[in-house]
């Protein structure tokens, strides 16, 4: 099917799903969800050793001989080797792969091999992604965005007394995975010397590609840019949109300074704002434990969101209100098919109109408990973990029927 529309459950016998690593968050997101949907899974894990091909071989087959999954789900490719084994494991077994991309799938597909269309199920959580993906060979292609865990995000969590803030923002600076990507390029001096530049105008552009929009803009950066290996090329596309993104942020960022913000987050932040007043820095929050709680001892939980994704949105849009606490977040196409906006979100469409909104807010608590009440009711009845599982399973019925072992 060639639609992005998922069903939104399954049918009939839950698939009996084989977790391949844990070393993204989701995975433990995804396991949970069976756990309470009551669906037949087990995580696999290689994460945290090297594990040769043979091992790697012998170690599938004899859990696909013991569990006997329907399917193979892994997030963003992890587990899934560059030299193609899984792929053909995989087909060999008619074990169908699921890969569920919650970073853009452009920098990651590339560097795998050509993969098996039938065999293959690929979701990303940017809708915009979708041609992109279909364009590397890939027919079972759909839209499935994040989501939230009510049950880790929920009203009433304890955040800690230095939390307490007016306003605060929780994200990366992208100092350090710019200069990381721009280090792996090692690009040659013309593309060096326009770095800043594109990354600023790609920013500011509509275009989703930073490789289609550097061709497009500077062609007489074309030659160098092709003369980069794969790997190279594709961390000069990932570190001009890193570096497009920490403009951005800096820009929406400093237009809350007024009313003395908490950002959490990376020390680039402290090289950013360097010599800035009126703000308090705070290191880097863990997901699970710290979070929840952090979210809720904001009046206004500040967003905005990383420009590897001009469309979609991030996961605070659904963890902040399934918290029970109030988010601020900048307009992206996607959100108006997840949220109604200034309802269930509300939203600032330019950075100018940032202080305003935020002035509003603060002054106005009843306000924001109406925003917080209908978009924490959106999320329970439409965006939790277990939506999202249920719509992947009724995926891989739909697009794999007669596969159940």
């Amino acid at each position: 099917m060639m639609d992005d529309a998922l069903p939104l459950r399954h049918r009939g016998r839950a698939p009996r799903l084989l977790l391949l690593t844990s070393a993204y968050f989701l995975l433990g997101e995804l396991k949970a969800a069976c756990q309470r949907l009551d669906v037949p899974h087990l995580l696999l894990d290689f994460a945290a050793r090297s594990v040769d091909r043979e091992l790697f071989i012998s170690t599938i087959r004899q859990t696909v001989d013991d569990f006997k999954p329907d399917a193979i789900v892994t997030v963003n490719h992890l587990g899934v080797d560059h030299e193609g084994v899984l792929y053909a494991l995989a087909g060999e077994l008619r074990l169908p792969l699921v890969s569920w991309f919650v970073d853009n799938p452009e920098f990651i597909l590339p560097l795998y091999p050509k993969p098996d269309p039938q065999n293959t199920l690929i979701l990303t959580w940017d809708a915009d992604s979708l041609e992109a993906v279909r364009g590397y060979g890939f027919t079972n292609v759909f839209w499935l965005p994040l989501g939230a865990d009510p049950q880790r995000f929920r009203p009433g969590r304890e955040g800690r007394p230095e939390w307490r803030s007016r306003v605060s923002f929780v994200g990366n600076s992208m100092v350090g995975k710019t200069a990381s990507r721009l280090k792996v390029a090692a690009p040659g001096p013309g593309l060096l010397a326009a770095f800043v530049d594109l990354a600023r105008a790609f920013g500011q552009s509509g275009e989703r590609s930073a490789l289609a929009f550097v061709a497009a803009q500077r062609p007489d950066l074309a030659p160098e840019l092709a003369a980069l290996p794969l790997l190279r090329r594709i961390a000069f596309a990932t570190a001009l949109v890193w570096h497009s993104t920490l403009e951005y942020r800096l820009s929406c960022v400093a237009q809350t300074l007024p009313f003395g913000p908490l950002i959490a987050g990376d020390p680039g932040w402290g090289q950013l704002l360097a010599g800035v007043t009126g703000h308090r820095l705070h290191k880097e929050l863990n997901y699970y434990d710290d979070l929840p709680g952090f979210y809720a001892a904001s009046e206004v939980n500040f967003n905005c969101t990383s420009l590897q994704m001009k469309g979609a949105v991030n996961q605070r849009v659904f963890d902040v209100p399934a918290a029970g606490a109030f988010l601020l977040t900048d307009h992206r196409r996607q959100i108006e098919r997840l949220f109604e906006p200034d309802v269930e979100i509300a939203l600032y469409r330019d950075p100018e109109e940032i202080p305003a909104l935020v002035e509003r807010f603060l002054a106005d608590p009843l306000g924001r408990e109406r925003v917080v009440r209908a978009g924490r009711a959106r999320v329970l009845a439409e965006h939790t973990y277990e939506h999202r599982l249920s719509a992947l399973m009724a995926a891989i019925q739909q697009c794999f029927p007669g596969r159940a072992r």
